[in-house]
């Protein structure tokens, strides 16, 4: 077996996703350095550099996967001017560091438009402009009252039902520069996450849960498979950028996600989300003593 990093069309949910249909997942949540850019031909490619990062997933797979990988991408080993190169590089993931092949553009004009925020799900979906998708909220996110507040809550009017995401967590990885203390994120670690999805129109993400999630700078827009009715469903979702040791939450914060979850999510999920944050707590005021 050997590990293989992708970021476009064979993502969950783009055309190609079929080729890795019966391959192993090993990260939904993961990056490496490099530019991306759309190629105009309905795919991106990437450029290696230090100074950005792409997002994608990364896959264990065959030597015969591997191979078909290849003829896909228009790669040769030993051959030049190949349409992509095949290289390794090291992929970031929640669990840290793995090495993979990842593909790498092999001709110029395939760079053709920068794709700002390195992930192409998100760049293809901004721009389609108009239309919906189903939104996972796990924080905040889930009070309505936040959104009645805003002037948002028309946004939010049409709730899908309750997600699931498995192999997550949730936990308090964003240290706020407002009050140093912690704001929800899920971690791709094992677990379980539950959720309010909304059924949301993409002018929700631009004109206001980006602005109020920082993105892309202290979240970022991101992508999850959620279990929505028994049916596997992709679902948009907000992630901590940069992930920091966690801290409780402030009281107001926990009271939010609290109030937005109350008569959604399983009991058991509730108990073990409030045990979560009253462990944080009591690690903060042991500190003080």
């Amino acid at each position: 077996m050997m590990n293989l990093f992708v970021y476009g069309t064979l993502r969950k949910g783009e055309g190609n996703a079929h080729y890795l249909k019966n391959t192993t997942c090993l990260a939904e949540q993961c990056w490496t350095y490099g530019k991306l850019y759309d190629t105009g031909y309905g795919y991106p490619a990437l450029k290696q550099s230090h100074s950005s990062r792409v997002y994608g997933e990364l896959y264990a797979i065959t030597d015969s996967e591997l191979k078909q990988m290849d003829q896909l991408e228009g790669f040769n080993e030993g051959e030049s001017n190949n349409l992509y190169e095949r290289v390794e590089q090291t992929i970031y993931t929640d669990n840290g560091p793995i090495i993979a092949y990842v593909y790498i553009a092999g001709q110029s004009h395939l760079l053709n438009k920068s794709i700002p925020d390195g992930d192409w799900k998100e760049y293809r979906l901004l721009n389609s402009k108009h239309g919906k998708v189903p939104y996972f909220a796990y924080g905040s996110c889930m009070d309505h009252k936040r959104f009645i507040e805003h002037r948002k809550g028309h946004y939010f009017q049409n709730m899908l039902g309750v997600g699931v995401l498995e192999n997550y967590s949730l936990r308090f990885t964003r240290k706020s520069t407002v009050d140093g203390l912690g704001r929800a994120d899920i971690v791709e670690e094992g677990g379980r996450v539950e959720g309010k999805v909304y059924e949301i129109p993409i002018e929700a993400l631009t004109e206001y849960l980006y602005h109020r999630e920082g993105a892309p700078h202290a979240y970022r827009a991101t992508f999850v498979t959620i279990n929505l009715h028994g049916v596997e469903t992709q679902a948009i979702t907000f992630t901590v950028k940069n992930k920091s040791e966690e801290t409780a939450p402030p009281v107001e914060y926990e009271e939010e996600i609290l109030r937005g979850a109350h008569g959604y999510l399983s009991d058991d999920y509730m108990v073990n989300l409030k045990s979560h944050m009253n462990s944080l707590k009591n690690q903060i005021e042991g500190g003080k003593k």
